[in-house]
């Protein structure tokens, strides 16, 4: 159970270490924060989370509770009366008494009961370890995201300004009579469309940025400075192999690990359901104090009195309802297996899935390293070529259109890249896989 508090105790504290609690900050925090410092933010203002972590509390409870049946019930009782008979008063009389009682023997049904709360508690855990797998997860996305954006704006800004080079270059030609007024529109087309499209990145930007302050419980028209990846984070030198990382999810799977202790409680219900209908024995014991006054019938009783024994009981007949409730809950543990059967297909699939995404986006990765660095040399060529009169306009503005183009890949290929590597994280239930590499190593 340790365990599933691990991606909070690994992460930093510095975002809030001026703050009492981070519930209470109606701003983003200054400064330039990084994907850990974002996700603890987030952690700690997110009610999703905060939620299961209560429900993780109250099975925790429930669980303590469960142990109360292996002590004794004690009671205590007072009393006091005044009688009225023939048109008069008595005087008034008193009683106060105690009893415990104490269960001997029940077949193991006790343990039964105590063993499906804490399973019961188990599973409530792993629940709540995979709300916070899954938060910390979209908590990446929209961090990559808006890493993504940040990108692109600059790439539409290089773009423009060369673009507005060109558009200068062509208006200087003109001029000098060297080329035709066709190139000056053309540049200016051109110039015009990656305005356009700089207007429509810096849109994204504000949308991506939106959606992150969201998710930590910030308003969206605040700003928020989030800090890049290094260039080496999810190389292929880091890459396990398929059947390593199935071998971590059915340990570190939060659903999977759900799934069993779901399976075991059902197992302790149905062994509960079947020793309900065995005797139990206990014993009991009590002790009273009565004062009551002389004029009153049995005036002459013992002032104190008291009694122990021993009692068994077993349940003999009860509509059927005792081997109906055995048999739902033998149905139950059955369906419990089967649910257990196709949590484990669904999570193998889908860390074949993931590991197979995550593969193919570092070979995405790695083909528009070099179609863009083609395109820089392209543009930069044919930019060079259209200045001495060995290029058209329209070559210019088709491989400033390429250059463009291979920018948005490659800014999408590697964040894309991170988000896949995460991914990958959570199909092997192990998200702090996805964040820093060797920094958060155990």
């Amino acid at each position: 159970m340790k365990k599933l508090l691990a991606i909070l105790c690994l992460l930093p504290t510095s975002v809030l270490a001026a703050t009492d609690s981070c519930r209470t900050l109606e701003s983003v925090p200054e400064g330039e924060l990084t994907l850990q410092q974002v996700i603890e933010l987030g952690l700690c203002r997110n009610p999703e989370t905060a939620s299961a972590y209560l429900s993780l509390e109250a099975a925790h409870f429930n669980k303590n509770a469960g142990y109360g049946q292996y002590l004794p019930s004690v009671s205590v009782s007072g009393s006091a009366s005044l009688p009225y008979r023939n048109q008069e008063w008595s005087d008034w009389s008193y009683g106060a008494s105690i009893s415990a009682s104490y269960l001997i023997f029940d077949f193991g049904k006790r343990l039964s009961d105590v063993n499906q709360l804490i399973d019961t508690w188990r599973a409530t855990g792993f629940d709540y370890s995979e709300s916070v797998q899954n938060y910390v997860y979209s908590i990446i996305g929209a961090y990559y995201a808006l890493l993504n954006a940040d990108a692109d704006v600059l790439t539409a800004q290089a773009v423009k300004d060369v673009s507005q080079t060109a558009k200068d270059t062509a208006d200087t030609k003109f001029k000098a009579g060297a080329v035709a007024k066709a190139d000056v529109l053309k540049a200016d087309v051109t110039l015009s469309s990656s305005i356009l499209d700089l207007e429509r990145a810096k849109n994204n930007r504000e949308i991506a940025k939106g959606n992150l302050l969201a998710k930590l419980s910030f308003p969206s028209e605040q700003e928020i400075k989030i800090a890049d990846m290094p260039s080496d984070f999810g190389t292929e030198e880091e890459n396990k192999n398929i059947d390593e990382l199935i071998s971590e999810a059915r340990e570190k799977r939060p659903d999977l690990l759900r799934a069993t202790a779901n399976k075991d409680a059902a197992w302790h219900r149905r062994n509960s359901a079947f020793l309900s209908n065995l005797p139990s024995i206990s014993a009991s014991g009590s002790l009273s104090w009565n004062n009551i006054p002389s004029d009153v019938f049995n005036a002459g009783q013992d002032e104190w009195s008291g009694s122990i024994g021993i009692r068994a009981s077993m349940p003999i007949f009860a509509g059927f309802s005792n081997m109906y409730n055995v048999r739902a809950a033998q149905a139950n543990y059955e369906r419990a297996k089967e649910q257990e059967r196709l949590t484990v297909d669904n999570a193998m699939l889908d860390v074949f899935t993931a590991y197979q995404n995550y593969k193919t986006a570092q070979m995405v990765l790695k083909q528009t390293d070099v179609l863009l660095a083609s395109a820089k040399e392209s543009e930069r060529v044919t930019a060079g070529m259209y200045k001495v009169g060995k290029a058209t306009m329209l070559d210019w503005q088709t491989a400033l259109a390429d250059l463009a183009d291979a920018h948005k890949q490659n800014n999408a290929a590697k964040y894309d890249l991170f988000t896949k590597r995460a991914a990958l994280a959570l199909a092997i239930g192990d998200i702090k896989e996805g964040l820093m590499g060797g920094e958060t190593d155990e």
